[in-house]
């Protein structure tokens, strides 16, 4: 790739019109984003989990793509607000609700229903959303179902497309032989694989484009996924699926605990 075309591509990248602290922990390589569930519309249960995040010290909350979940978010947390969706067009009053960043992802919901997401597919969803939205950062999620191979591949075409953060994921393929801290380790290799990959491809085109490892990932497996590369972690089953907030508030704060660490030892070393 050219030097020229290395320039356009940063001259494109919106990341400076997120929240400064967001462009901070993006920079520290330890951005923790708490993910509420792309089908979790029950706006009771995303403040719960919004106020968790925001208490227990996360950088990013995000959630389904709805504008009255973000106007309950907003109303206990001062958290920048992420929405994610397949569907472009959803983003648009979302944003108008104050979400700060925009995500075509969590796949997870239609994995069960047997839909999976092409190269074509994802490719075109980003365009469209960039239509719809083009002073909007963008996250977009490569999807698991894809050989390495191929989510490296698909991840440089996105950054050409306008993606201002690509996100892999992987955990909900993973089925863990073992429990405890080799099981949590287990469940993390998709996601640190597809995160590892595409970073060194990044790295061998000169592609400064943050890179966040999400699915699967634990307080033992985050600071592994800032090893393979990636400048920030998206955690959403550890936290949502316990029951009560003093819970997910100690989840949240040994997350980022585990990220902080991290962000030390990679400065002595």
């Amino acid at each position: 790739m050219s030097q020229s075309g290395n320039k356009f591509i940063k001259s494109m990248s919106l990341i400076h019109l997120l929240p400064q602290k967001i462009q901070e922990e993006l920079s520290r390589k330890s951005l923790l984003k708490v993910i509420s569930g792309l089908s979790n519309f029950e706006i009771k249960s995303v403040k719960k989990i919004s106020e968790a995040a925001f208490v227990g010290g996360a950088d990013l909350i995000d959630m389904a793509c709805k504008p009255e979940l973000v106007e309950s978010a907003i109303e206990i947390s001062s958290l920048p607000i992420c929405v994610s969706s397949v569907e472009p067009k959803l983003f648009i009053n979302s944003v108008k609700a104050g979400a700060s960043l925009i995500e075509i992802g969590n796949y997870d919901s239609f994995y069960d229903k047997g839909i999976t997401f092409s190269e074509e597919k994802i490719l075109n969803l980003t365009k469209e959303t960039k239509d719809f939205l083009p002073n909007i950062p963008l996250s977009v999620t490569v999807p698991h179902t894809m050989p390495i191979d191929k989510q490296v591949d698909l991840a440089v075409k996105l950054v050409f497309e306008g993606a201002d953060i690509i996100q892999t994921e992987g955990g909900k393929s993973s089925n863990p032989y073992n429990s405890g801290i080799q099981g949590l380790l287990e469940k993390s290799v998709p996601t640190l694989a597809a995160t590892y990959a595409i970073f060194k491809e990044f790295e061998k085109q000169s592609l400064s484009i943050p890179i966040m490892s999400a699915s699967g990932l634990s307080e033992v497996t985050c600071p592994l996924a800032i090893s393979c590369g990636a400048s920030a972690v998206g955690v959403g089953s550890a936290v949502n699926n316990l029951d009560d907030l003093i819970s997910m508030i100690a989840v949240v704060r040994g997350l980022k605990e585990s990220l902080k660490n991290s962000m030390i030892k990679e400065k002595i070393s």
